[in-house]
């Protein structure tokens, strides 16, 4: 039954019950996290033979350099040649960098404010004000970045596929201060959309007022399905091009959750154009990232049908903890309607939208009972989530039997913070 077909009765005794097993859980003193997206340690395993075994005394890239020495900025052959296949890009639009792609969109950021983007009359940072577009719910850590430089974030509502393209293109197109807009365009975080090929062909074809306004295209999970039925994107830049708006983005990926977080690849996409002009930049920051890295990865990876493989055995671990947490929530919140979600492909997180004015409540309830939850307003900017409703749920770190407790604990704060709320009004 719907709790909003409840009699205030109802919803008492209802109230009644969940608060004994809130009670029950709160006294097993339980300690689960699923406040990140990290791989659970099952999956760094799958990538250990790559610092065991790969060198094996051999430190030469295929075009003879010693990787243990200085040189080659924009990474060795064999390393761009790996993630052009990913992304379908050339030679000339890639740099290599170290094991961060969000380093590497902080630094490009941090080099438009004080010298500019390719084609721009001048820094961002002696413009009056600098601002972005937020779709959200949203990466936290995006949003981060912009407030600790100042930036203005202004939100945009996803739909069903992709970020509201009608508020984009009339924003971008009526104000010369907004200089950017992040997207996650695959499996997107949290809410595990994937751009359709109408959005990504619309962002193409923007026409910002901006001259310098960029695209900062995160495409962090494009090779990270559940299955062999996942979702497609098209290439943003091959896009651009057709478009006529060539040096309009800047795409990033990683390894992060292929290979180690704290020891993949990261990459920079863009324009020839715009490469060359970061280089100009980039090599007064280092003489090259670690090359000894980039070997390991493609000696142990070789090539992209290697990467697939590698990601069907990442597949085979988080799957089934995805269907713990859909199975969980269409038992227990379905049938009474108080939240949504989506059913993702790929990606990291599963988005849950509570009754309105309930995810701070509900998150609160779950730390209490021992479950930590990616803090309420965390998927918006400044932490406001105007209808505090969102709540990312990441299931890959803890255990199928972790997060089946996490989910029922999980289920039953939802239910208590609905019913609270119905009786309050």
């Amino acid at each position: 039954m719907l709790y909003t077909e409840m009699t205030k009765e109802q919803l008492s005794a209802e109230k009644a019950s969940l608060e004994k097993q809130y009670a029950d859980y709160k006294a097993k003193g339980l300690q689960l996290d699923m406040s990140r997206g990290k791989p659970a340690p099952e999956q760094l395993d799958l990538s250990i033979d790559m610092l065991l075994r790969c060198l094996d005394g051999d430190y030469k890239s295929s075009n003879g350099i010693d990787c243990r020495n200085y040189g080659v900025l924009d990474g060795i052959p064999e390393a761009k040649k790996l993630f052009e296949e990913m992304l379908d890009i050339g030679d000339d639009e890639i740099i290599v960098g170290g094991n961060s792609s969000l380093q590497l969109m902080y630094d490009t950021i941090i080099r438009a404010l004080h010298f500019g983007v390719y084609g721009g009359d001048k820094p961002w940072g002696k413009c009056d004000k600098v601002k972005f577009l937020c779709p959200v719910p949203g990466y936290d850590r995006h949003f981060a970045i912009c407030e600790s430089l100042g930036i203005e974030m202004i939100p945009v509502d996803y739909k069903a596929d992709g970020p509201d393209m009608d508020v984009v293109e009339k924003l971008v197109s009526e104000d010369e201060e907004i200089k950017g807009i992040w997207c996650v365009p695959m499996y997107s975080n949290p809410t595990g959309i994937t751009y359709s090929d109408e959005v990504v062909r619309r962002f193409a074809n923007l026409k910002p007022k901006a001259k310098d306004f960029r695209i900062f295209w995160d495409n962090a999970y494009c090779v990270h399905h559940l299955s062999d039925d996942h979702d497609t994107l098209l290439n943003i830049i091959e896009e651009c091009k057709n478009a006529g708006n060539p040096d309009m983005v800047f795409q990033f990926t990683s390894t992060s959750k292929i290979s180690f977080p704290g020891g993949g690849l990261a990459i920079i996409a863009a324009s020839k154009n715009n490469i060359d002009f970061i280089k100009s930049q980039m090599t007064v920051q280092t003489i090259g990232f670690d090359k000894l890295n980039q070997l390991r990865h493609c000696k142990y990876f070789k090539n992209f049908d290697g990467i697939k493989a590698h990601m069907k055995k990442h597949a085979a671990i988080i799957q089934p903890k995805f269907s713990v947490v859909l199975y969980m929530l269409d038992k227990e919140i379905a049938p009474l309607g108080i939240g949504n979600w989506v059913s993702p492909k790929g990606g990291y997180f599963v988005s849950f939208d509570a009754m309105e004015g309930c995810a701070k409540r509900i998150v609160s309830l779950a730390k209490e009972a021992g479950v930590v939850m990616t803090g309420a307003g965390a998927t918006y900017p400044y932490g406001n989530d105007p209808r505090d409703s969102n709540i990312r749920i990441a299931p890959t770190f803890p255990s199928v039997d972790e997060l089946r407790q996490a989910m029922e604990i999980f289920c039953v704060c939802v239910k208590l913070a609905s019913v609270e709320k119905l009786l309050a009004e």
